[in-house]
């Protein structure tokens, strides 16, 4: 009995350290926004060079997404998490000593960008999926992501007081010291590197041969499914990135105060705990791609729907909770296609790229923010774009090439 247990409880320790590593490297990246306006009126930089220096940081956290998962797949999650820990903590510590737009685009773009990639999905999720048996791949990614999502519901609404109470420059201080509290769950990680695939494993869930990461990375660039993945999933950058630095611009230029902004971002992050949760449930049970679908159509209506109604706080709340839902969700399906298209051996370095796509979308969601509101004075073109390429994400994923599930999966 004490045989069959242990495996059971290592798994669930896996699941829990990663989704705990991912709340604070997630909780902290995702309330960023919320530092916009008080950067402003302390260095008079404008809105457009910090909404830059946030774009920065929306790609670069994308592009060393398949660095950092690189690292992991060779060396373990240890290191790379632990590297990714350090390089945010010093990136927030650093900020409010940087008066210029290119102390900006260093401190938050690319240190505090680059350590919070490092501690992100690929990794976590990588190690997970190499690490577990199949049947219970697609609940762990729901589990491990709605981490992220608890620790944006957890930092919105602190972060927001702390800013209130302590100022902004004291709020970042307290955000880097809050980062290095996940030190030692990435120390827990150490030295765990996958296993063989057994034999029993289905054929779609692990590379039969290790044909080396080239050949991956060739398998992939040359595979239309991929490319199809890639551009839905730009579109969920773009919005989100737009969203998380610009919420709160918008909440103001309704008259709104700026605690309904925190408020909205923390909604976002409860939803989502439910959404990753069901759409872990979900991509054990129903190909990932028709999920897809219907998560960025519903993100298409829900801002036509938000463009229609009276701007409250109500209205706010009632946008962040829909849009939460599906916030984060695109990750375990996403991550499912890509683990089903060619195995979990190199996941982390593949779903990497994907990450890369979607922060590419997060760079000009957030740099074209900027643009919008310092040349029209509203969000107007901003929120008639999101809507239309929602709208064409739910499409792209329609032709993906995805094998059923196995029987053994949807069974358990």
């Amino acid at each position: 009995m004490q045989a069959v247990a242990d495996p059971e409880l290592k798994h669930w320790r896996l699941i829990l350290l990663a989704a705990g590593v991912l709340a604070i490297t997630m909780g902290a990246r995702q309330t960023l926004g919320l530092f916009v306006s008080p950067i402003n009126s302390t260095t008079g930089l404008g809105i457009t060079t910090i909404s830059f220096a946030m774009a920065v940081s929306q790609f670069v956290w994308g592009a060393i997404q398949p660095v950092a998962g690189a690292v992991a797949d060779r060396y373990g999650p240890g290191r790379a998490l632990a590297a990714g820990v350090i390089l945010m903590a010093g990136g927030a510590a650093l900020t409010p000593f940087m008066d210029s737009s290119l102390g900006l685009v260093w401190s938050i773009g690319i240190l505090f960008a680059a350590g919070s990639g490092a501690g992100s999905f690929s990794v976590l999720i990588g190690a997970a999926a190499q690490r577990l048996p199949a049947h219970k791949r697609g609940m762990a990614s729901g589990i491990i992501n709605a981490g992220g999502s608890a620790g944006q519901f957890v930092f919105a609404p602190l972060m927001q007081a702390l800013i209130s109470i302590v100022g902004w420059i004291g709020a970042m201080y307290a955000m880097a010291l809050i980062t290095l509290s996940a030190l030692p769950m990435t120390r827990a990680l150490r030295g765990q590197r996958a296993p063989a695939a057994p034999a029993s494993a289905p054929a779609a869930a692990a590379t039969p041969t290790d044909r080396g990461l080239r050949a991956a990375l060739r398998e992939a660039c040359a595979d239309r499914s991929y490319w199809l993945l890639h551009a839905g999933f730009f579109t969920c950058g773009f919005h989100i990135a737009f969203l998380i630095t610009h919420l709160p611009g918008e909440v103001d230029l309704c008259g709104l105060p700026a605690e309904v902004a925190s408020w909205s971002l923390g909604i976002i992050g409860l939803a989502n705990i439910v959404g990753s949760l069901a759409a872990g449930w979900c991509v054990q049970r129903y190909r990932s791609k028709y999920i897809l679908f219907w998560m960025y159509a519903s993100r298409a209506l829900l801002v036509g729907l938000y463009l229609m109604a009276p701007k409250t706080d109500l209205t706010f709340y009632l946008f962040a909770a829909g849009l939460g839902v599906t916030w984060l969700a695109t990750v375990p399906p996403t991550a499912g296609v890509v683990g089903k298209l060619f195995g979990t051996r190199y996941l982390a370095t593949l779903f990497g790229l994907t990450l890369l796509s979607h922060q590419t979308g997060g760079f000009l969601g957030a740099w074209l923010g900027g643009i919008a509101i310092t040349e029209t004075g509203d969000y107007a073109w901003m929120w008639y774009a999101d809507m239309a390429l929602a709208a064409a994400a739910a499409v792209v994923n329609l032709p993906i090439r995805e094998a059923p599930l196995p029987r053994a999966a949807t069974a358990a």
